[in-house]
């Protein structure tokens, strides 16, 4: 058995128990946690931080979680709006004068924050390189075309979501999605969660393990439709092995280079599920947080290829919202039960190849506490 380490209110056995089984099955080191009225019922984690099992997950151990990091500055934009700095219904060039080209004058900050933009992908991208280049990056997207009439239609904004959100907060604030995060978020909550990481925190990383059978060449990728085709894509391909390496770390590439722990992304989101404070720190008003979970976007993602509901900043789904990342971490809140559970691993699972549903074994064995 796979020793187990943390805190698990007795009525939430069914999560320990979860927990236990996913690092007996597929994980080679996790963390789960779970909040509920703004306090930790939950806060788990055990295994290996590494392939070789050699060193143990400690309980500070901090991995990559890839998209689940969107959650994190979907709250930064509601923080804004709720403080009257930031208008979700406004257009983008309110805030980004030079954005207003190439038919996006009528992108609005919502659109921004449900996908529903038409700049799913950087155009001409051709090295993972050129995203460390963020100044280049928000140039490029400021010129850019829309694939579609922005609000139309959606398409997950993998990358260019953080890119965007990042420069309208600069705009607004003077200060990067990173510092804002830092400063506005994760200091007043005490959470350790990252949006890129400085070296002080690298010997605490535990990097991501590619799907059994793969490499550090495997590689991100948009699913295949209903038909089996894909949509086309000629950017560069992002790799574990770029994921992994410090310049991915040191970048500020806001939709997908947080970094953290199930605790962390659990406490953070929580403030969502509990109408804006947690643990008696208010970040926002409870109007302030409704955005979250009221649907923006319903009908077919023109990247993802299937059905989704987008809010504001999050999926939909049910009762619930939030979002997950690559590899298979996962967040998501239920605001009528003021709950939020979050799963963060090392060892990714292709989906393609083998069925993932790790996270989601760990959010229904918490609903059974709710009962």
């Amino acid at each position: 058995m796979t020793d187990i380490e943390g805190v698990c209110e007795p009525r939430f056995a069914a999560v320990r128990e979860a927990f236990a089984a996913l690092l007996e099955k597929d994980d080679v080191g996790a963390s789960a946690a779970v909040y509920v009225d703004g306090e930790p019922v939950v806060d788990l984690w055990g295994g290996y931080t590494g392939a070789d099992r050699t060193v143990g997950w400690g309980r500070d151990t901090l991995t990559g979680v890839n998209s689940t990091t969107k959650n994190m500055i979907a709250l930064c934009a509601l923080i804004l709006a709720d403080r009257g700095r930031l208008d979700l219904s406004a257009p983008v060039a309110t805030y980004w004068p030079e954005f207003a080209v190439a038919g996006k004058e009528r992108v609005l900050v919502r659109h921004v924050l449900s996908h529903t933009a038409g700049l799913p992908d950087l155009a001409g991208l051709t090295t993972v390189e050129e995203l460390y280049d963020r100044e280049g990056v928000t140039a490029r997207l400021a010129a850019q075309a829309p694939e579609w009439e922005p609000g139309t239609a959606a398409g997950y904004h993998a990358l260019t979501f953080g890119f965007l959100v990042d420069e309208i907060v600069r705009r607004v604030t003077g200060r990067g999605l990173a510092e804002f995060f830092a400063q506005e978020v994760a200091g007043p909550l005490g959470a350790d969660f990252h949006i890129g990481l400085s070296a002080e925190h690298d010997h605490r990383v535990a990097p991501l393990i590619p799907p059994p059978s793969l490499t550090d060449d495997y590689a991100s990728s948009a699913p295949p439709g209903p038909d089996g085709e894909r949509r086309e894509h000629t950017g560069a391909a992002i790799r574990v092995g770029d994921v992994n390496s410090v310049a991915w770390r040191r970048a500020q590439i806001p939709a997908v280079n947080g970094y953290g722990n199930a605790r962390s992304v659990a406490a953070v989101q929580s403030v969502l599920a509990n109408r804006g404070s947690v643990g008696g720190v208010r970040l926002l008003s409870p109007e302030g947080c409704e955005p979250a979970w009221q649907e923006v976007f319903r009908g077919d993602d023109r990247v993802l290829r299937t059905p989704m509901s987008w809010t504001v900043g999050f999926g939909k789904f049910g009762n619930t919202f939030g979002w997950g990342g690559w590899g298979g971490s996962l967040v998501a809140s239920d605001p009528d039960s003021r709950m939020t559970v979050a799963y963060v691993m090392n060892q990714m699972i292709d989906r393609e190849r083998q069925e993932d549903n790790r996270g989601m074994e760990i959010i229904m064995a918490a609903y059974d506490g709710l009962h």
